[in-house]
């Protein structure tokens, strides 16, 4: 409830002309003002409270003194703990107006998730959520990124089971009454490689 009630308070105050970074300050205060703490910064050595992905960068971006412009699309990703449990989800904001293209991508990417988690039920299997996401995606011409998944949740960020965006239906591990997933749609209107890791390693080894 509080990494939404984050992404709404972003919400707020996305619009041309302001940087990522001041996205950034604005999560941090909000969080810190809540109880919680940012997942996010520390870990791994990631630098920041949020991941803000502009346009062509899938996940991962990190906030900076980049200014947004009109036209722009930003993923916000967003995690925090809260009385020891982990919350991470994310959200795609258009920045003023966007092309009739940018929005059909943002309009699958968001039909993608629901099918996904609508085969999210107890006694299917993990295989039927990146089946009905790939399976959504594809029928609209886009391309899956395979090279990150989504991943369970609890007391650490990334827990077992990882959730891929393509597979097969009934393939996987079972899913039990009470697991928690983030499932992580990452689309693309192009190739299906993705360079978030290679930019993650250059800032790491920078």
């Amino acid at each position: 409830m509080l990494v939404s009630k984050t992404l709404a308070e972003i919400a707020k105050v996305i619009r041309p002309g302001i940087t990522t970074l001041y996205l950034d300050r604005i999560a941090e205060e909000f969080i810190h003002d809540n109880g919680a703490t940012p997942a996010f910064k520390g870990y791994g050595g990631f630098p920041n409270t949020l991941c803000t992905s502009v346009n062509d960068e899938v996940v991962h971006g990190i906030p900076s003194k980049y200014v947004l412009k009109e036209g722009d699309v930003v993923s916000v990703d967003c995690g925090v703990i809260l009385n020891g449990w982990y919350g991470d989800s994310a959200y795609t904001f258009p920045v003023g107006e966007i092309t009739k293209e940018v929005r059909r991508l943002l309009d699958f990417t968001k039909a993608s998730l629901e099918d996904g988690v609508m085969a999210a039920v107890a006694g299917n299997r993990i295989g039927d959520i990146s089946f009905a996401v790939q399976t959504k995606a594809e029928s609209g011409g886009y391309s899956v990124v395979r090279e990150l998944v989504g991943h369970g949740l609890g007391r650490k960020l990334h827990e077992q089971p990882e959730v891929a965006n393509w597979g097969r239906k009934g393939s996987g591990p079972k899913m039990e009454k009470g697991l928690v997933i983030c499932i992580e749609p990452m689309i693309n209107t192009g190739k299906k490689r993705d360079d978030a890791d290679e930019r993650w390693l250059d800032h790491k080894n920078s």
